[in-house]
């Protein structure tokens, strides 16, 4: 029991200082320049998008080396049985995406029941926003950085803290979608009904980290979904 307990502990902790680790240096994203004296705003385009992506970079393998023994783990495992869990775990993203286009779709009729013109979630439009004046930044940072990133600290950080299965998948699930709304204004309290399309990828993908204990296995699906949204809007931004 003692053997246990430390072992318990020892992940709990882990957990806890990889969220803590993530919130902490992303709310700081800003402070070198605020320290040195120098105005954000006057900041070229290009020069804040190599300093976010360096910044975020850096998070990534900072998170990745408090997770090290899982994550090697998992590596080892992705190796072995990646064309398992392709076969296994991929159709959920078809799931993931028809619940969410049902979700949307009801929310977007509710809204504008009540009159609210407003179409779609604020970090929606925010992250559009953001793509047409850095493309690439935005890209990156939703393909490359934010899938693994947000797998590591929602799924496995979380996951070291809550043992139980389905206490869980509801904390894992619900938190990450309550992030994407809570953490941007809201032009009306109806957008909260967002919480629920954003957090079914969080309850499915937890889901499946209760079976698979595999983290690279929901990492590659998120990013193979933020992958297809960020190119529909590169192409539409390209040819409309």
């Amino acid at each position: 029991m003692k053997r246990i307990n430390k072992t318990y502990l020892k992940q709990a902790g882990l957990g806890l200082l990889t969220i803590f680790c993530y919130f902490f240096f992303s709310y700081i994203e800003t402070l070198p320049f605020l320290l040195l004296g120098i105005d954000i705003d006057k900041l070229s385009i290009t020069i804040k998008t190599i300093y976010l992506i360096l910044y975020q970079t850096l998070l990534l393998a900072l998170i990745i080396y408090i997770l090290k023994t899982s994550f090697k783990k998992d590596i080892e495992d992705i190796k072995k049985n990646h064309q398992i869990y392709f076969k296994k775990y991929f159709p959920y993203w078809f799931l993931m995406l028809g619940l969410m286009m049902f979700s949307n779709s009801m929310i977007l009729g509710i809204m504008q029941l009540f009159g609210n013109s407003t179409s779609l979630p604020e970090n929606e439009q925010l992250i559009r926003s953001t793509f047409q004046t850095a493309p690439f930044y935005i890209y990156f940072s939703s393909v490359i950085i934010a899938p693994i990133m947000e797998e590591l600290v929602f799924r496995r950080g979380i996951r070291n803290i809550i043992k139980n299965d389905v206490l869980f998948i509801i904390v894992s699930g619900f938190v990450f979608g309550g992030l994407h709304v809570f953490l941007n204004p809201m032009q009306s309290p109806l957008e909260l009904l967002y919480i629920i399309p954003y957090s079914i990828p969080g309850l499915i993908f937890a889901n499946i980290l209760t079976k698979t204990d595999n983290v690279l296995v929901t990492a590659g699906i998120h990013t193979f979904h933020n992958g297809i949204l960020m190119s529909i809007q590169f192409l539409t931004m390209i040819f409309m």
